[in-house]
């Protein structure tokens, strides 16, 4: 009875965290075609209280398991207002990964999380010391001073940090009353006062200067222009396209599949297929480069793709769901030695796909089964409505009557996140269900599927959890010590921030 008993609780334990794992995934407390705002995030909210009051090991492991930033922020300061850990060696692996997953968010995000220590009341010793140790380890605080003034102020005041030279006048004791040695800050001043100083600072802070100027922005734009990154320059443009109605441009050669995926959708059908081969290849290639960085060598896979209304999103997440879809298509097709794509709705060609009708997966379910994959995946938001349910009764049949041996692998990749659920809507006990946000997650969660589908104990993803975190930190000392390199040799570029 008390094994039994205990088993039981391991079942529960494995269930909560693949639960949790999936949301960080897909969830980030923005709108869905199915659910508002307000829900999503009352209810990842309420996973992040629930998982850490009962598995704080494992909610801290989670940084490392390749969920999204949202989803990290939200654990990081999580941590830090729940104090250390009770044991000396949960509270160093803790304190560790807090450091890692703090230095590898973007730099927005990063000074993000630590402006929000202030407005929490986060200030134990460890989140000032987590805060200490970021801004130090900053490779040009100066431009970090510049371009995030206010969430570095923040920082520094909230966790009474000490700062060298001339940026704690800067931030604090009336920057306009003096004369700075250092060339951004000093231009940062003149700035406010000559019309020319703005053009030697990042284009963020010279932006609203030159409102305050009265600088046409056109003329800002163009005197601007060789100081812009390459993000700034991309979303001047996307900004620039939506205003005339188009869709915005992108780097074919360098941006990433999903972003690649929601810019063809985004294109009119005659412009697709004017430029089919071009953008072909150039989801191919964005397709090569995930599986570079993340290989993945499959059999004989068939994809069962959403292209259904509800595929279309919502207005913060347009297109998303079909855009996830699209990306998987060719990810699955470079990574499989045979594939074959069953789409819900006709399409002409996957380029040319569009959102629209009622959700039958289980049709072109029976005819991936038919053709005899060894993997089968089923990108949807799981909303199975032609008929309702057909799935879950389709596979259920499928492993017990057919393949009880499971020789074919069943994998639901959800990118919608279901806040009455508090997890990535499923089609059943029989298939599992991995959370995504973007088709650059499928290799990791194919690989997190078995426990998703019960196969694994809560041993193995503990196991799983570790060996992640084990990467993690080995990858962040090896940059630590790579960025300590350059800096002896070079001094950071002021405009080095990505």
């Amino acid at each position: 009875m008390a094994a039994l008993a205990e088993a039981r609780v391991e079942q529960v334990a494995r269930e909560d965290l693949v639960m949790f794992v999936n949301a960080c995934f897909s969830c980030t407390g923005q709108r869905e075609f199915y659910g508002d705002a307000r829900g999503q995030s009352v209810s990842i909210e309420f996973l992040h209280q629930y998982i850490l009051g009962n598995y704080r090991r494992l909610y801290a492991r989670t940084l490392a398991a390749g969920i999204n930033h949202f989803n990290q922020a939200q654990i990081l300061l999580n941590l830090l207002a729940s104090g250390s850990p009770v044991e000396a060696r949960d509270k160093a692996e803790e304190g560790a990964l807090i450091a890692a997953a703090l230095r590898a968010l973007p730099p927005q995000r990063a000074f993000r999380v630590l402006e929000s220590l202030r407005s929490r009341r986060i200030n134990n010793r460890r989140a000032r010391a987590v805060a200490r140790d970021y801004v130090k380890g900053r490779g040009n605080l100066a431009f970090d001073a510049v371009k995030y003034r206010a969430k570095l102020r923040a920082a520094v005041s909230h966790g009474h940090l000490k700062l060298e030279g001339e940026l704690g006048p800067f931030l604090f004791h009336g920057w306009k009353k003096r004369v700075f040695t250092q060339p951004l800050l000093e231009s940062f001043r003149r700035a406010h006062y000559a019309q020319e100083a703005l053009y030697e600072l990042p284009y963020t802070v010279a932006e609203g200067l030159a409102v305050k100027h009265g600088i046409p922005r056109d003329v800002f734009l163009q005197r601007i222009e060789p100081r812009l990154t390459a993000a700034e320059r991309l979303r001047l443009q996307e900004s620039s396209a939506r205003e005339r109605g188009t869709p915005p441009p992108v780097e074919l050669g360098r941006a990433s599949l999903t972003k690649l995926a929601l810019y063809v959708l985004a294109l009119p059908l005659e412009s697709r297929r004017a430029r089919q081969p071009e953008l072909q290849a150039a989801l191919e290639q964005a397709a090569a480069r995930v599986l570079r960085k993340s290989p993945s060598r499959l059999g004989r896979v068939a994809a069962i793709l959403d292209n259904s209304y509800s595929s279309s999103g919502s207005w913060e997440k347009r297109r998303r769901p079909l855009g996830v879809a699209l990306a998987t298509h060719y990810l699955l097709s470079s990574a499989a030695r045979e594939y074959r794509a069953w789409w819900t709705g006709p399409v002409e060609d996957a380029l040319l796909v569009s959102a629209r009708g009622q959700t039958d997966i289980a049709t072109p379910l029976l005819d991936a089964l038919a053709w005899g994959a060894d993997l089968v995946v089923i990108v949807s938001d799981g909303y199975d409505n032609d008929p309702p349910n057909a799935v879950a009764e389709l596979t259920r049949v499928f492993r017990a009557k057919l393949d009880p041996r499971r020789r074919t692998a069943l994998v639901h990749v959800n990118p919608v996140f279901d806040s009455e659920g508090y997890a990535p809507r499923s089609f059943g006990t029989a298939v599992p269900t991995v959370g995504v946000r973007d088709a650059e997650d499928v290799p990791t969660v194919l690989g997190f599927a078995r426990f998703a589908e019960g196969a694994a104990s809560l041993s193995e993803l503990e196991a799983y959890l570790a060996a992640r975190v084990e990467a993690l930190l080995a990858r962040d000392a090896q940059g630590r010590q790579g960025e300590a390199g350059a800096s002896r040799d070079v001094a950071p570029a002021e405009e080095g921030e990505s």
